[in-house]
This record gives C-alpha cells, sequence and structure tokens, in this order.
C-alpha cells in the first residue's frame, strides 16, 4: 500500500516538473525521508550557490538549518508561512506546507521568492517617507508662512504660520487657482502670478482679506527642461517686524542703562575721592547717592548727628544736574520759630514791623534751579510744614504778608537724627510731609557700626591737618587702636576734633598714647562674680542676658544689627528688653519704637 502510494507521488512529480518549471516563484519538494524530489528553475535560480540541482540529496545536507523545520511539518502536518531567510546575496520568503496523499504525509513542499527587490523599493519608499515628513516638519515649523503652488499656479500647500498670519484656512485654499483667489479678493494681487510672469523672484506687500498687510516674496522653481514646476512663496506679517523693531529699541534703551550705570560708577569714584569709605555699608549708601542723584526725587537722609548728612546732601547736588544751580541749607534748628516762615519763603514790604522796605528773597527762593537741604528736620514747626509740603506737592510758595503765589522749580533734600515716622505716628510730624520726604531714604549708619572706615579716616584728617599746619605728625599703631575701639558718640565730627586736639597738643611727630585723651584710654571692666553677689543660677543668667543685649545695643547702635550680633531675631530682642525692663525709660527705648515702625 505504502510503496503504490510513493509510486503515485513520483508519478505526479514527473508530470508537474515541466509546469513547476515555468513558475517564478522557487519550489522545493522533498519526501517523507528528507530526500529532494524537485528543484525548479527559479529555485536554481535563486540558490545561485548550487552549480547543479540537489536532486537526490537530502535537506539536511543541503540546508542543514531548515531542517528542523522541514522535519517538524512531517512530523506534524503543520504549515509554516512567510518564514524570512537571509541569503548571502539575497532574502527570500518561504511558505512550507505538507503533501499529502490519502489523508498521509508523503513529502513536504516549499515555495519562495527572492524579496530582495521588494526590500530594496520598500526602503526606498520609507526613505520617500521619511524626506517627506522631514520636508513636512520643516515647512510647519517656519515661523515664516509658507505658499507653495504649481506652475499653473494651482495652491499645492499652505503651512500653520501661514493660517496663523493670514487668518485664513489651507482647506479653502488648496487646490484653488491663484487667479480664482485673486478674483475673489481673497488677495488683491498675487506674487506667485508676478513670478510666473516674470520667471523670477519676487517681493511686494499684499493685502490679505481686504485688511491684513503682509510681505511676500515668491522663488520659482524650476524642472530639468527649464520651466517653473514650483512657486514658493514666503510670507512674514509686519506686525513681527513692528515687535523686532520694538526689541531693537528696548536693546537701545538697555544700552542707555548700561551707560547710565557706568556714568554712575565714575560719579561713585568722584565721591571715593572725597570721602573715606571702607565698610560695606558706607558703600551701599554712596551706591544708593549716585544712583538717586540723576533723579529729581526728593530724599530724606537719617542718621546720628556728626556721620556726615550735610557732605551726603551735598555730594548728591553735585553730581545732580542742578550743580551749576545754588545749593542752600537750611538748619531748622537754629532758626527761631518766629522767623521761621520769612526766613524760608521771605516777605512783603510791610509784612511785619522792622521788615524791608521793598521785601525780602526767602531761602527756599534763592535756591531756584538748585538744592534746598532741610537739616534737622524734625525740629521744623507743624504749621510751616504746611509751607513745605505745598512747596513740594505744587511748585509754589507765598511770602509773608504777600498774597501771589509765585511758581518755582528746587529739588527737596531733608536730613534729620530723629525717628519721623515715631514723630508722625505721635502728631508731632506731618504723615503726609514725612511720606513726601522719604522717597528715597539713605541711613548713614553711626561710626561705631564701621569700624573699617576709622582707620582711612584718621589717617585722612591727620594727612588734611598736616597740609593746612606744615606738620608731619604720624600715627602709632597702639593709637590706632584706641582710636578704632571707641565708641564715638558724636560720630566723624567727634573723631575729627579729637584728632586735632592731640595734633595741636603733641610735642613729637608721632602721637602716642600720651597724647590720648584721658577718657579714650580703656577702663577695665568690673569682673562679673555671681557667686560673690549672691545670685541662683536662674538670676546669675537673668542678669548675665541683660548685661550681653545692652551691651550688643550700645556697640551696635540698632536693634537690628544688635539682633543679628546676638544671633536672635530683632522681634525676639524686643521682648527680652520688655522683659528686662530695658524697653521703658531707658535710652534703649527707641530701638523697640524703631522695630515697630
Amino acid at each position: 500500500m505504502e510503496a503504490s502510494l510513493f509510486t503515485r507521488f513520483d508519478e505526479c512529480l514527473e508530470v508537474l516538473v515541466p509546469i513547476l518549471d515555468a513558475s517564478h516563484n522557487g519550489i522545493l519538494i522533498i519526501d517523507r525521508n528528507g530526500i529532494i524530489r524537485l528543484f525548479n528553475r527559479a529555485a536554481q535560480k535563486i540558490f545561485q550557490d548550487v552549480k547543479e540541482p540537489p536532486l537526490g540529496m537530502h535537506f539536511a545536507e543541503f540546508r542543514p538549518e531548515s531542517w528542523a523545520d522541514m522535519q517538524q511539518i512531517l512530523m506534524t502536518g503543520e504549515p509554516q508561512i512567510s518564514r524570512r531567510l537571509a541569503l548571502t546575496h539575497a532574502t527570500i520568503i518561504a511558505n512550507r506546507s505538507p503533501i499529502r496523499f490519502d489523508h498521509r504525509i508523503v513529502g513536504a513542499i516549499s515555495v519562495f521568492q527572492d524579496i530582495s527587490e521588494y526590500e530594496a523599493i520598500i526602503s526606498e519608499l520609507q526613505g520617500y517617507r521619511r524626506l517627506n515628513r522631514e520636508l513636512e516638519a520643516i515647512i510647519e515649523s517656519s515661523q515664516d508662512g509658507m505658499y507653495v503652488t504649481d506652475g499653473k499656479a494651482v495652491t499645492l500647500r499652505v503651512n500653520q504660520a501661514y493660517e496663523r498670519i493670514t487668518g485664513l484656512d489651507r482647506d479653502d485654499l488648496v487646490g484653488r487657482n491663484m487667479h480664482e483667489l485673486v478674483h475673489e479678493k481673497v488677495f488683491d494681487h498675487s506674487v506667485t502670478l508676478e513670478v510666473l510672469r516674470q520667471r523670477r523672484g519676487v517681493s511686494l506687500m499684499q493685502t490679505v482679506k481686504g485688511d491684513k498687510q503682509v510681505m511676500v516674496t515668491g522663488c520659482p522653481v524650476y524642472d530639468e527642461n527649464g520651466e517653473i514646476m514650483l512657486v514658493v512663496t514666503n510670507v512674514r506679517d509686519m506686525s513681527q517686524l513692528n515687535e523686532i523693531r520694538g526689541k531693537l529699541e528696548e536693546s537701545r534703551k538697555l544700552s542707555s542703562r548700561y551707560y547710565e550705570a557706568l556714568l554712575e560708577q565714575k560719579q561713585y569714584e568722584h565721591v571715593l575721592e572725597d570721602m573715606v569709605i571702607k565698610s560695606d555699608d558706607m558703600v551701599r549708601v554712596v551706591q544708593k547717592a549716585v544712583k538717586v542723584a540723576g533723579t529729581d526725587t526728593s530724599v530724606l537722609v537719617t542718621g546720628e548727628s556728626g556721620v556726615g548728612k550735610s557732605m551726603l546732601a551735598r555730594i548728591i547736588h553735585q553730581l545732580s544736574r542742578r550743580k551749576e544751580r545754588p545749593f542752600v541749607k537750611i538748619n531748622c534748628g537754629t532758626i527761631p520759630d518766629s522767623l521761621m516762615e520769612s526766613e524760608l519763603f521771605g516777605y512783603e514790604k510791610g509784612a511785619f514791623t522792622g521788615a524791608a522796605p521793598g521785601g525780602k528773597a526767602g531761602l527756599v527762593e534763592m535756591a531756584s534751579g538748585g538744592t534746598v537741604f532741610f537739616d534737622e528736620i524734625g525740629d521744623l514747626r507743624l504749621d510751616t510744614q504746611v509751607k513745605l509740603l505745598e512747596l513740594i506737592e505744587e511748585k509754589a510758595f507765598t511770602r509773608v504778608g504777600g498774597t501771589r503765589r509765585s511758581q518755582i522749580e528746587v529739588r527737596i533734600i531733608a536730613a534729620t537724627n530723629r525717628d519721623l515716622g515715631d514723630l508722625a505716628c505721635r502728631g508731632r510730624f506731618r504723615q503726609d510731609l514725612y511720606y513726601r520726604l522719604n522717597v528715597v531714604p539713605i541711613e548713614i549708619p553711626p561710626l561705631r557700626a564701621r569700624r573699617d572706615d576709622i582707620p582711612a579716616l584718621v589717617l585722612k584728617v591727620i594727612s588734611k591737618f598736616n597740609k593746612s599746619m606744615d606738620l608731619n605728625k604720624r600715627i602709632a599703631p597702639e593709637v590706632m587702636d584706641v582710636l578704632i575701639s571707641h565708641d564715638y558718640p558724636g560720630n566723624v565730627r567727634e573723631l575729627i576734633n579729637l584728632l586735632e586736639r592731640m595734633i595741636i597738643m603733641s610735642d613729637s611727630d608721632t602721637l602716642t598714647l600720651a597724647d590720648v585723651p584721658r577718657e579714650l584710654h580703656a577702663r577695665p571692666e568690673p569682673v562679673f562674680d555671681p557667686a560673690a553677689e549672691g545670685l541662683t543660677l536662674k538670676e546669675a543668667l537673668h542678669a548675665l542676658e541683660a548685661r550681653m543685649i545692652t551691651a550688643a545695643l550700645e556697640r551696635h547702635g540698632t536693634l537690628t544689627e544688635a539682633a543679628r550680633a546676638l544671633d536672635v531675631h530683632p522681634s525676639t530682642l524686643c521682648r527680652k528688653l520688655s522683659r528686662h525692663g530695658l524697653g521703658n525709660g531707658c535710652k534703649t527705648a527707641k530701638y523697640c519704637k524703631t522695630a515697630r515702625l
């Protein structure tokens, strides 16, 4: 039975050979024993490394790497579809199926095809697709609008930027001819038509939908025969150009600010020639003064007596555009209240008994176009403050005994060693005037809070006295140490007076400890001995805390600086002042007031 079955199989193969040789696909047939029984011409062409058809050869010898698959088919009867096989010179796809006679597997057939050409075509197609995606991405990512037509002016492509700039929808444009779009007044005229007519690149202004102005530039793209096959148009919104113009203007302003910054630095260096500045606090003070000097803004200079408020005010004036105009200093603490208004604003003829026959101009009027410096502004009476507020707000004043208001243009700088904010809260200084004066506050720290300035200041003062008195005085290092450690309640003024006294009274060219006034010599601090005083641990800690707080406030001058030195928050230090009874009635009460303001 089995022999007859295989005989029929052989007979079928003899009939099929000429038919299968005509197939474009390679065909290989094996019998149940794995012997190759058919190998058509296409298969021989695909397997170029096979010189003779492997008929009668066992498949395992022909393709050992695929024998396991063929064996599986013979055993299970399950076909294998689209198996990809890589040859040295080609890539093939094979479909393998069992051959059955009378429901018995008598062999297997493998039909395969060389797909190398198809893979090359697919690869090339994928390359074109990738290139198309890249071009699409490039066109769509452009911030300029892009409009592409063919050589007949038919719209092919419009990018997103074009839609954004013009407000038109690509669906209403693609496939439309430019002649039609111009006729329908979508565009007032077409750069594409001009390019096709002139056969060169053209730029022009175009109106879209009646009101949108854009700049368009059309460029022709030629084929191998020199004919225009595409017209590519770039579109730019004029509002973007205006934005660029605005950025250019901003850049110019920035350059101007840089120039102003350089000018400020130059002015700052000029100030350093007249002032001794080593500490960071004073550097910040001078930088602030230099910056505000270029404006007409009101300035409030605060600080203890003798710190140099008048000098700083004069420097601000000298660095301002008013430097060629008068600088008039008015000390509000030295003018009697009864004469204050007439001294400031002047008076008319016959204003009061003893008035000059022709009247008199006030100090403010004398400073026209320049700067008026109100020193010790906190001593000004409330009724005079009203007049000053009028001067600041309305640039006008009225003489005593007069009815005519006079316009005047002056810059106001005020200075005080008092807490104007506290005075305003207590009704002793007008709040509206305080806010008008306090536009740019500048606080000059006391000399004890900027000890880095003392050595340079001492040397400069000695040099000045040497030059004016024709002397050659020097200072011993130990004397410099004493001067640095002193707290200077009178600040810079006290230091200058102290040095002048030492220079005049010194008998040698070197200032020694013998020349230092007695009050500056260090006094030994009494040793704090809680046990000797009979204090408990809790009482001793309480007393030590009070001593440290008092010492920090005396040394640093402000609650903020003292809190920083003690490494506590200012509000905590304020509470401790109250707990120790240091904030009620004693001179440290001012620190808590400052903190609350």
